[in-house]
């Protein structure tokens, strides 16, 4: 007999390898239409590139890659979010509207915060100069 959880997710307590697989379809769709998360990941490549240049310390390098990768992840959360509340109300709806905006903005906050820390970087390389 199935118990609640079970009839509730089968995708609930999977190996991780299984979880893994799921998670890099859900990069994998989403890379492929995307387009902003394109940008972002060639912004992120540049981003890396900059710090392997740069060679800031090993705090920076932490700041700008924990910032960076929460850009990705608002927009990973923001694509699912936008799938999500189309796939349940295909017309327009001005809930949705404000569902899907509130996404958007959760990635423009993150983009922000990427670049504050980006600036702080900048003065902190030009102040060491």
């Amino acid at each position: 007999m199935q118990t609640t959880q079970e009839l509730a997710s089968p995708h609930k307590n999977r190996s991780f390898p299984q979880r893994l697989r799921w998670a890099l379809a859900g990069v994998r769709h989403a890379v492929r239409s995307e387009h902003s998360l394109k940008l972002q990941l060639v912004i992120f490549s540049g981003v890396v590139i900059t710090l392997l240049v740069l060679r800031p310390s090993a705090a920076w390098w932490g700041l700008v890659l924990l910032a960076s990768t929460g850009v990705i992840s608002a927009e990973l959360i923001n694509t699912a979010v936008e799938h999500l509340a189309d796939h349940l109300h295909p017309a327009l709806h001005p809930q949705i509207r404000i569902v899907k905006d509130c996404a958007a903005a959760a990635v423009l906050v993150a983009v922000l915060g990427a670049l504050a820390v980006a600036g702080a970087l900048a003065a902190h390389l030009l102040w060491r100069w």
